[in-house]
């Protein structure tokens, strides 16, 4: 799935004379006569046809990469989504790029089956972790992954349909994880959240090793983070904060390399003891709260989010740095496994 073709008028889609410029009108008049010899739709293109176009006129790199900015031009001035952003034609166009994730995504089959799912507060991290690490093994960028929202993501068939800035990315079960499962996973804590907004519920649920499939319907689709930040007591904030590009960065190499950090079980309540049975039980007080003190610390707290809502933008130039340090990382690893 790239484009939903029912709301693209059939105009635009059939348009004879499309916008095309000077320096790309011979690259797309071949992509063009490609389209029709074998029966598919020049504008939109699915990503699937400018592979099988690209694959039956090879070239070198140069000429391939013109030939994919020709037809992401002509579909940009026609109003359509370029096909050529789609992570299939990037890997088809860096094979440096597609080796790198085809290697991390090996890696990836070996660390989500053993992160839990069970447990306090383990099995809600490795809930969230699991899903990061699939969406990135897919090639999706840290910084996509964190704005990501709820609404962005779709479950169809076997796979994950994300939407993506202008364009679609599938997820699929190709690399051995099943991306439909982690990510229900996910949802199902999320489903709790929403229902139940209480922390201790979620963590006698996971402690018990119960079943939380029952709680997927309940998860909002709405426009908020699908990842999130969660403390070591296994609390999510209570505003909505996405997981920044930085942070799921940090927690990707982690788990590659094998050194994500343990979490250790949690009791939801402090343990009594002994002594605590034979001290004396102070007399109650009665306490009588402010009557705007609750109005204030919501307020405080709209007021810090408010204010630190830009900071995310702060990592928006990682993303490349990010990718370069997990190269180093994995080329590290291979040594270690030749040593």
């Amino acid at each position: 799935m790239y484009v939903d073709s029912a709301t693209i008028t059939q105009s635009v889609g059939n348009s004879p004379n499309p916008v095309v410029p000077r320096r790309y009108r011979h690259d797309w008049a071949l992509f063009a006569d490609w389209c029709a010899a074998c029966d598919h739709r020049p504008l939109p293109a699915h990503p699937s046809a400018q592979a099988e176009f690209l694959a039956d006129h090879p070239a070198a790199d140069g000429t391939q990469r013109r030939r994919v900015t020709a037809i992401n031009t002509v579909h940009t001035r026609a109003g359509l989504p370029a096909p050529g952003r789609t992570e299939t034609i990037r890997q088809l166009l860096n094979t440096a790029r597609a080796d790198r994730l085809a290697r991390v995504g090996e890696r990836v089959v070996q660390v989500v089956p053993r992160l839990p799912i069970t447990g306090w507060p383990g099995g809600v991290f490795g809930r969230r972790d699991a899903l990061l690490l699939t969406l990135a093994a897919s090639g999706l960028g840290f910084e996509q992954i964190a704005r990501l929202r709820r609404t962005d993501v779709t479950a169809e068939h076997n796979s994950l349909v994300l939407k993506a800035g202008e364009g679609w990315v599938r997820v699929t079960a190709d690399s051995g994880v099943e991306p439909i499962v982690v990510y229900r996973n996910w949802v199902e804590v999320l489903g709790i959240l929403d229902r139940y907004p209480s922390t201790q519920f979620l963590a006698g649920r996971l402690d018990k090793g119960a079943s939380l499939s029952a709680f997927s319907d309940s998860a909002r689709r709405d426009d908020r983070p699908l990842l999130t930040p969660i403390d070591r007591w296994g609390h999510t904030p209570f505003d909505p904060t996405p997981l920044t590009g930085h942070s799921i960065a940090a927690l990707a190499r982690a788990h590659l390399a094998g050194q994500a950090p343990m979490h250790k079980q949690l009791l939801t309540r402090r343990p009594t003891t002994p002594s605590d049975e034979n001290a004396q039980v102070p007399d109650p007080v009665d306490v009588e709260l402010d009557q705007g003190y609750y109005d204030r610390g919501i307020a405080a707290r709209r007021h810090a989010h408010t204010h630190l809502n830009d900071v995310t933008e702060i990592f928006d130039g990682i993303e490349g740095e990010a990718d370069k340090l997990l190269a180093d990382l994995l080329a590290i690893l291979d040594r270690t496994e030749i040593d």
